[in-house]
């Protein structure tokens, strides 16, 4: 949820606007969970210290936490950002989507100061977490055939999880722990078991497979994926007059 809030109009909380034309309703965005806990820390934090801590923060914040109880490292999270107090919809078309090549990933990345290497890093979230089969069905129901990049054998476990014409059902990103903040991810593009097709590009595209290679090789990931989050968090991020503090996330004041 960070991440869709940061690349449109920055780390503002914008995400988090309820409406029927604001990006929480948009298609790339309604498969996201867990307002109703970023909810409660708002409820909670406004209770002891009413307009102080902003909804852009506590998203910067539960985003380590959940990082933190799947296994990963902690990391100091900058805070100070405001909320914005606008929430477009069809802006939320801009993010990366489940079919974006690497050089469409790449493009939209740097447009936000990010390069590839926080691209690979941050794709590395999908360690934790689900998908809804339409992202991903394309790949195994084309007219076609199925999606050559796919190892063939794990398409069986696919099509029995994501049976055609089932869009809503959910499979885990990353195949076998997807509970745990772990290199798994990597591993299972390396096997052809990525679920997106965004995913798997990213093992075999020459630009991003040498990062996948090194940290699968090497202990770096945890630490590296630190580091791109707070850069990501820093994206866009609203002081001052250029924001507020939300009473309730879920609208403006």
């Amino acid at each position: 949820m960070h991440f869709h809030d940061c690349f449109v109009r920055g780390c503002d909380g914008s995400v988090l606007i309820a409406g029927s034309d604001t990006e929480r309703s948009a298609g790339p965005n309604r498969n996201l969970r867990g307002y109703e806990v970023i909810d409660a820390a708002k409820a909670k934090l406004e209770a002891v210290c009413p307009g102080v801590v902003s909804c852009a923060d506590i998203l910067a914040l539960a985003a380590r936490d959940s990082v933190v109880l799947s296994g990963g490292l902690s990391w100091q999270v900058p805070t100070g950002r405001r909320d914005g107090r606008v929430s477009i919809g069809t802006e939320a078309f801009t993010l990366p989507g489940p079919n974006d090549t690497v050089a469409v990933q790449n493009k939209k990345f740097s447009d936000k100061g990010l390069n590839t290497q926080d691209l690979v890093i941050l794709a590395g979230g999908h360690t934790i977490g689900t998908a809804a089969c339409q992202s991903f069905s394309d790949r195994l129901y084309s007219p076609n055939g199925t999606d050559p990049s796919i190892d063939p054998s794990f398409v069986p476990f696919l099509r029995q999880i994501c049976p055609q014409n089932q869009p809503t059902k959910r499979v885990a990103l990353d195949t076998g722990s997807q509970f745990r903040f772990d290199t798994s991810y990597f591993a299972n593009l390396k096997r052809r078991h990525g679920i997106l097709r965004s995913d798997q590009v990213l093992w075999t595209d020459a630009s991003t497979r040498p990062f996948v290679i090194k940290y699968l090789a090497t202990g770096l990931f945890n630490q590296e994926f630190a580091k791109s989050m707070i850069k990501m968090g820093n994206i866009g991020v609203k002081t001052d007059a250029d924001g507020e503090i939300r009473t309730k996330c879920s609208a403006v004041n």
